[in-house]
Protein backbone atom coordinates (compact mmCIF):
# COMPACT_ATOMS: atom_id res chain seq x y z
CA UNK A 1 0.00 0.00 0.00
CA UNK A 2 1.23 3.51 -0.80
CA UNK A 3 0.54 6.58 1.28
CA UNK A 4 0.46 10.22 0.28
CA UNK A 5 3.35 12.12 1.84
CA UNK A 6 2.80 15.87 2.09
CA UNK A 7 6.05 17.68 1.46
CA UNK A 8 7.39 21.21 1.37
CA UNK A 9 7.90 22.65 -2.08
CA UNK A 10 11.26 24.20 -1.25
CA UNK A 11 14.43 22.54 -2.41
CA UNK A 12 16.76 21.09 0.22
CA UNK A 13 19.94 22.32 -1.48
CA UNK A 14 21.31 25.51 0.02
CA UNK A 15 24.32 27.60 -0.83
CA UNK A 16 27.31 25.73 0.55
CA UNK A 17 31.03 26.16 0.58
CA UNK A 18 31.68 22.86 2.36
CA UNK A 19 30.90 19.15 2.10
CA UNK A 20 31.97 18.09 5.60
CA UNK A 21 30.87 14.44 5.60
CA UNK A 22 29.63 11.51 3.49
CA UNK A 23 26.36 12.99 2.13
CA UNK A 24 27.12 16.66 2.59
CA UNK A 25 25.05 17.27 5.73
CA UNK A 26 24.01 15.39 8.90
CA UNK A 27 20.59 14.66 7.35
CA UNK A 28 22.38 12.70 4.59
CA UNK A 29 20.27 14.18 1.77
CA UNK A 30 23.04 14.15 -0.86
CA UNK A 31 22.15 17.58 -2.25
CA UNK A 32 24.34 20.49 -3.33
CA UNK A 33 23.75 24.04 -4.46
CA UNK A 34 25.57 24.54 -7.73
CA UNK A 35 27.89 23.16 -10.37
CA UNK A 36 28.72 24.41 -13.88
CA UNK A 37 26.46 23.10 -16.66
CA UNK A 38 29.53 21.63 -18.34
CA UNK A 39 31.97 20.74 -15.55
CA UNK A 40 35.57 20.80 -16.75
CA UNK A 41 38.35 18.63 -15.35
CA UNK A 42 40.50 21.04 -13.34
CA UNK A 43 43.05 18.68 -11.81
CA UNK A 44 43.84 15.05 -11.02
CA UNK A 45 45.81 13.74 -8.06
CA UNK A 46 47.33 10.25 -8.23
CA UNK A 47 47.01 8.65 -4.80
CA UNK A 48 48.48 5.35 -6.06
CA UNK A 49 45.98 3.28 -4.07
CA UNK A 50 42.30 2.42 -4.65
CA UNK A 51 39.76 4.91 -3.33
CA UNK A 52 36.31 3.85 -2.12
CA UNK A 53 36.01 6.68 0.37
CA UNK A 54 33.86 9.71 -0.52
CA UNK A 55 35.80 12.94 -0.04
CA UNK A 56 35.04 15.70 2.44
CA UNK A 57 35.64 19.35 1.46
CA UNK A 58 36.10 22.06 4.10
CA UNK A 59 37.88 25.45 4.00
CA UNK A 60 39.37 24.84 0.56
CA UNK A 61 40.82 21.43 1.47
CA UNK A 62 39.81 18.00 0.15
CA UNK A 63 40.12 15.10 2.62
CA UNK A 64 40.02 11.56 1.23
CA UNK A 65 41.06 8.09 2.44
CA UNK A 66 42.65 5.26 0.47
CA UNK A 67 42.44 1.49 0.73
CA UNK A 68 46.12 1.43 1.69
CA UNK A 69 45.34 3.41 4.83
CA UNK A 70 46.37 6.95 3.88
CA UNK A 71 44.24 9.96 4.77
CA UNK A 72 45.17 12.71 2.32
CA UNK A 73 44.59 16.44 2.50
CA UNK A 74 44.63 18.10 -0.95
CA UNK A 75 44.22 21.70 -2.00
CA UNK A 76 40.81 22.19 -3.60
CA UNK A 77 42.24 24.86 -5.88
CA UNK A 78 44.97 22.81 -7.57
CA UNK A 79 45.15 19.33 -5.97
CA UNK A 80 48.52 19.73 -4.29
CA UNK A 81 49.16 17.51 -1.27
CA UNK A 82 48.95 19.40 2.04
CA UNK A 83 49.63 16.46 4.34
CA UNK A 84 49.32 12.68 4.68
CA UNK A 85 48.24 10.69 7.73
CA UNK A 86 48.90 6.94 7.80
CA UNK A 87 46.11 5.12 9.62
CA UNK A 88 47.84 1.77 9.11
CA UNK A 89 44.73 0.00 7.85
CA UNK A 90 42.27 0.17 4.96
CA UNK A 91 40.05 3.27 4.88
CA UNK A 92 36.68 2.60 3.22
CA UNK A 93 34.63 4.97 5.35
CA UNK A 94 34.35 8.62 4.39
CA UNK A 95 35.98 11.31 6.52
CA UNK A 96 33.96 13.75 8.60
CA UNK A 97 35.40 17.21 9.32
CA UNK A 98 34.27 19.20 12.36
CA UNK A 99 35.71 20.84 15.48
CA UNK A 100 39.01 21.39 13.62
CA UNK A 101 39.45 17.61 13.32
CA UNK A 102 39.04 14.91 10.69
CA UNK A 103 37.25 11.78 11.96
CA UNK A 104 37.61 8.46 10.17
CA UNK A 105 37.31 4.75 11.01
CA UNK A 106 39.42 1.93 9.55
CA UNK A 107 39.10 -1.75 8.65
CA UNK A 108 40.30 -3.08 12.03
CA UNK A 109 37.92 -0.86 13.98
CA UNK A 110 40.12 2.02 15.07
CA UNK A 111 38.41 5.41 15.01
CA UNK A 112 40.87 8.24 14.30
CA UNK A 113 40.67 11.95 15.10
CA UNK A 114 43.28 13.93 13.16
CA UNK A 115 44.11 17.63 13.25
CA UNK A 116 42.58 19.07 10.07
CA UNK A 117 45.34 21.67 9.63
CA UNK A 118 48.42 19.54 10.32
CA UNK A 119 47.45 15.88 9.83
CA UNK A 120 48.69 14.98 13.32
CA UNK A 121 46.87 12.37 15.41
CA UNK A 122 44.81 13.88 18.23
CA UNK A 123 43.12 10.75 19.61
CA UNK A 124 42.04 7.25 18.63
CA UNK A 125 39.53 4.75 19.97
CA UNK A 126 39.59 0.99 19.32
CA UNK A 127 36.22 -0.63 18.66
CA UNK A 128 35.86 -4.40 18.38
CA UNK A 129 34.90 -4.55 14.70
CA UNK A 130 35.71 -2.93 11.37
CA UNK A 131 34.32 0.52 10.65
CA UNK A 132 32.63 1.01 7.30
CA UNK A 133 30.23 3.62 8.67
CA UNK A 134 31.08 7.22 7.91
CA UNK A 135 31.01 9.50 10.94
CA UNK A 136 28.70 12.46 11.46
CA UNK A 137 29.20 15.43 13.78
CA UNK A 138 26.46 17.19 15.74
CA UNK A 139 26.61 19.65 18.65
CA UNK A 140 30.26 19.03 19.46
CA UNK A 141 29.87 15.26 19.38
CA UNK A 142 30.69 12.72 16.69
CA UNK A 143 28.80 9.49 15.98
CA UNK A 144 29.97 6.40 14.11
CA UNK A 145 28.87 2.78 13.71
CA UNK A 146 31.06 -0.31 14.08
CA UNK A 147 30.83 -3.97 13.10
CA UNK A 148 30.96 -4.72 16.85
CA UNK A 149 27.20 -3.85 16.66
CA UNK A 150 27.58 -0.53 18.44
CA UNK A 151 26.69 3.00 17.45
CA UNK A 152 29.17 5.17 19.34
CA UNK A 153 28.82 8.77 20.43
CA UNK A 154 32.09 10.51 21.29
CA UNK A 155 32.97 13.90 22.67
CA UNK A 156 34.41 15.43 19.51
CA UNK A 157 37.35 17.07 21.25
CA UNK A 158 38.49 14.55 23.85
CA UNK A 159 37.29 11.27 22.35
CA UNK A 160 35.51 10.29 25.56
CA UNK A 161 32.61 7.90 24.91
CA UNK A 162 29.33 9.63 25.76
CA UNK A 163 27.22 6.55 25.10
CA UNK A 164 27.09 3.41 22.95
CA UNK A 165 23.93 1.78 21.60
CA UNK A 166 24.11 -1.95 20.81
CA UNK A 167 22.09 -3.16 17.81
CA UNK A 168 21.28 -6.76 16.87
CA UNK A 169 23.79 -6.77 13.99
CA UNK A 170 26.73 -4.78 12.72
CA UNK A 171 26.17 -1.04 12.20
CA UNK A 172 27.25 -0.62 8.58
CA UNK A 173 25.53 2.61 7.58
CA UNK A 174 26.35 6.16 8.55
CA UNK A 175 23.98 7.61 11.16
CA UNK A 176 21.44 10.11 9.84
CA UNK A 177 20.53 12.99 12.16
CA UNK A 178 16.80 13.75 12.38
CA UNK A 179 14.47 15.19 15.02
CA UNK A 180 16.90 14.79 17.91
CA UNK A 181 17.80 11.24 16.92
CA UNK A 182 20.42 9.25 15.06
CA UNK A 183 18.61 7.10 12.49
CA UNK A 184 20.40 3.85 11.69
CA UNK A 185 19.47 0.84 9.56
CA UNK A 186 21.30 -2.44 9.32
CA UNK A 187 21.53 -6.18 8.81
CA UNK A 188 19.06 -6.78 11.65
CA UNK A 189 16.35 -5.46 9.30
CA UNK A 190 15.42 -2.62 11.64
CA UNK A 191 15.31 1.12 11.14
CA UNK A 192 15.91 2.70 14.54
CA UNK A 193 15.82 6.17 16.03
CA UNK A 194 18.39 6.59 18.82
CA UNK A 195 18.03 9.58 21.13
CA UNK A 196 21.06 11.84 20.70
CA UNK A 197 21.12 12.90 24.34
CA UNK A 198 20.72 9.52 26.04
CA UNK A 199 21.70 6.87 23.49
CA UNK A 200 18.42 5.06 24.13
CA UNK A 201 16.18 3.77 21.35
CA UNK A 202 13.17 6.03 20.91
CA UNK A 203 11.41 4.49 17.88
CA UNK A 204 11.95 1.55 15.51
CA UNK A 205 10.31 -0.39 12.68
CA UNK A 206 11.07 -3.86 11.35
CA UNK A 207 11.63 -3.72 7.58
CA UNK A 208 13.13 -7.17 7.14
CA UNK A 209 16.17 -8.27 5.18
CA UNK A 210 19.54 -6.60 5.10
CA UNK A 211 19.90 -2.84 4.86
CA UNK A 212 23.28 -1.47 3.80
CA UNK A 213 22.26 2.03 2.75
CA UNK A 214 22.36 5.14 4.92
CA UNK A 215 18.91 6.68 5.43
CA UNK A 216 18.34 10.23 4.15
CA UNK A 217 16.06 12.59 6.09
CA UNK A 218 13.89 15.38 4.70
CA UNK A 219 10.44 16.78 5.43
CA UNK A 220 9.69 14.51 8.38
CA UNK A 221 10.64 11.24 6.66
CA UNK A 222 13.66 9.09 5.89
CA UNK A 223 14.20 7.50 2.48
CA UNK A 224 16.28 4.38 1.91
CA UNK A 225 16.72 1.21 -0.13
CA UNK A 226 17.34 -2.39 0.93
CA UNK A 227 19.43 -5.33 -0.22
CA UNK A 228 16.31 -7.11 -1.48
CA UNK A 229 15.55 -4.23 -3.81
CA UNK A 230 12.82 -2.41 -1.91
CA UNK A 231 12.80 1.35 -1.56
CA UNK A 232 10.67 3.16 0.94
CA UNK A 233 9.80 6.28 2.92
CA UNK A 234 9.31 6.14 6.68
CA UNK A 235 7.84 8.88 8.89
CA UNK A 236 10.41 9.51 11.58
CA UNK A 237 8.25 10.49 14.57
CA UNK A 238 6.51 7.11 14.76
CA UNK A 239 8.32 5.00 12.13
CA UNK A 240 5.19 4.57 10.04
CA UNK A 241 5.95 3.31 6.53
CA UNK A 242 4.51 5.94 4.16
CA UNK A 243 5.25 4.10 0.94
CA UNK A 244 7.13 0.95 0.03
CA UNK A 245 7.94 -0.30 -3.46
CA UNK A 246 9.66 -3.39 -4.84
CA UNK A 247 10.19 -3.53 -8.58
CA UNK A 248 12.84 -5.93 -9.85
CA UNK A 249 14.49 -6.71 -6.52
CA UNK A 250 17.81 -5.12 -7.48
CA UNK A 251 20.03 -4.78 -4.37
CA UNK A 252 20.45 -1.18 -3.20
CA UNK A 253 23.61 -0.52 -1.17
CA UNK A 254 24.06 3.17 -1.92
CA UNK A 255 22.29 6.06 -0.25
CA UNK A 256 19.44 7.97 -1.85
CA UNK A 257 19.65 11.61 -2.93
CA UNK A 258 16.53 13.50 -1.84
CA UNK A 259 15.46 16.59 -3.75
CA UNK A 260 12.40 18.83 -3.57
CA UNK A 261 10.11 16.32 -5.28
CA UNK A 262 12.39 13.50 -6.45
CA UNK A 263 14.45 10.72 -4.87
CA UNK A 264 17.31 9.13 -6.83
CA UNK A 265 18.63 5.62 -6.12
CA UNK A 266 21.30 3.41 -7.67
CA UNK A 267 21.51 -0.39 -7.65
CA UNK A 268 24.11 -3.16 -7.84
CA UNK A 269 22.27 -4.53 -10.86
CA UNK A 270 23.47 -1.79 -13.19
CA UNK A 271 20.84 0.89 -12.82
CA UNK A 272 20.16 4.42 -11.62
CA UNK A 273 16.51 5.37 -11.11
CA UNK A 274 14.31 8.21 -9.90
CA UNK A 275 10.97 8.12 -8.07
CA UNK A 276 8.45 10.71 -6.95
CA UNK A 277 9.23 11.78 -3.43
CA UNK A 278 5.63 11.83 -2.23
CA UNK A 279 4.51 8.43 -3.54
CA UNK A 280 7.50 6.36 -4.65
CA UNK A 281 6.06 6.19 -8.16
CA UNK A 282 8.73 5.36 -10.72
CA UNK A 283 9.80 8.22 -13.02
CA UNK A 284 12.75 6.97 -15.01
CA UNK A 285 15.70 4.60 -14.97
CA UNK A 286 19.09 4.52 -16.71
CA UNK A 287 20.97 1.28 -17.38
CA UNK A 288 24.74 1.07 -16.94
CA UNK A 289 27.12 -1.63 -18.07
CA UNK A 290 28.26 -2.49 -14.54
CA UNK A 291 27.01 -2.24 -10.98
CA UNK A 292 26.44 1.11 -9.28
CA UNK A 293 27.60 1.46 -5.66
CA UNK A 294 28.21 5.21 -5.78
CA UNK A 295 25.51 7.28 -4.06
CA UNK A 296 23.92 9.96 -6.29
CA UNK A 297 24.03 13.69 -5.55
CA UNK A 298 21.34 16.11 -6.71
CA UNK A 299 22.53 19.51 -7.94
CA UNK A 300 19.80 21.74 -9.33
CA UNK A 301 18.16 19.87 -12.19
CA UNK A 302 20.73 17.05 -12.36
CA UNK A 303 21.81 13.94 -10.50
CA UNK A 304 25.52 13.09 -10.51
CA UNK A 305 26.67 9.53 -9.82
CA UNK A 306 29.67 7.31 -10.52
CA UNK A 307 29.43 3.79 -11.94
CA UNK A 308 31.29 0.51 -12.04
CA UNK A 309 32.14 1.06 -15.69
CA UNK A 310 34.14 4.15 -14.72
CA UNK A 311 31.69 6.77 -15.96
CA UNK A 312 30.62 9.76 -13.91
CA UNK A 313 27.17 10.75 -15.14
CA UNK A 314 25.24 14.00 -14.91
CA UNK A 315 21.62 12.95 -15.49
CA UNK A 316 18.71 15.24 -16.19
CA UNK A 317 16.51 14.98 -13.10
CA UNK A 318 13.25 15.37 -14.99
CA UNK A 319 13.71 12.60 -17.56
CA UNK A 320 16.98 10.75 -16.83
CA UNK A 321 18.63 12.01 -20.03
CA UNK A 322 22.44 11.79 -20.00
CA UNK A 323 23.28 15.50 -19.99
CA UNK A 324 27.01 15.19 -19.19
CA UNK A 325 29.53 12.45 -18.57
CA UNK A 326 33.21 11.84 -17.85
CA UNK A 327 35.03 8.57 -18.35
CA UNK A 328 37.51 7.86 -15.56
CA UNK A 329 40.30 5.33 -15.79
CA UNK A 330 38.73 2.85 -13.36
CA UNK A 331 35.61 1.91 -11.41
CA UNK A 332 33.92 4.66 -9.39
CA UNK A 333 32.51 3.29 -6.12
CA UNK A 334 33.01 6.51 -4.15
CA UNK A 335 30.28 9.13 -4.26
CA UNK A 336 30.63 12.71 -5.51
CA UNK A 337 31.45 15.46 -3.02
CA UNK A 338 30.38 18.94 -4.15
CA UNK A 339 31.33 22.29 -2.62
CA UNK A 340 32.54 25.67 -3.82
CA UNK A 341 31.06 25.00 -7.28
CA UNK A 342 33.37 21.99 -7.66
CA UNK A 343 32.88 18.22 -7.71
CA UNK A 344 35.49 15.81 -6.34
CA UNK A 345 35.48 12.01 -6.68
CA UNK A 346 38.08 9.26 -6.27
CA UNK A 347 38.49 6.12 -8.40
CA UNK A 348 39.66 2.56 -7.87
CA UNK A 349 42.95 3.24 -9.67
CA UNK A 350 43.83 5.91 -7.09
CA UNK A 351 42.98 8.97 -9.18
CA UNK A 352 41.22 11.87 -7.45
CA UNK A 353 39.36 14.07 -9.95
CA UNK A 354 38.19 17.63 -9.46
CA UNK A 355 35.68 19.30 -11.82
CA UNK A 356 34.47 22.87 -11.97
CA UNK A 357 34.47 26.06 -14.03
CA UNK A 358 37.58 26.51 -16.13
Amino acid sequence: MRYLLLLPLCCMAVAQSAWPSFRGNPQMTGTAASLPAVPALLWTYEAKAPISSTAAIVDGVVYVGTEEGALLALSLSDGTLQWRYDAGNTLNASPCVANGLVYLGDAVGTFHAVNAATGKKVWTYATAGQIISSAVAVNGRVLVGSYDRNLYCFDGTSGAVQWAFTADAQVHCAPCIAEGMAIIAGCDGLVRGIDLATGKQRVAVKIGGNIGATPAYSGGAVFLGTMNGEYLAIRVKDMKVLWRVKDDGDPIVSSAAVGANAVVFSTKNNAIFCVERGTGRHRWSVSTRKRVESSPVIVGGRAYVGTGDGILYGLDLAAGRKAWQFRAGAELTASPAIAGNRLVIGAQDGAVYCFGQR
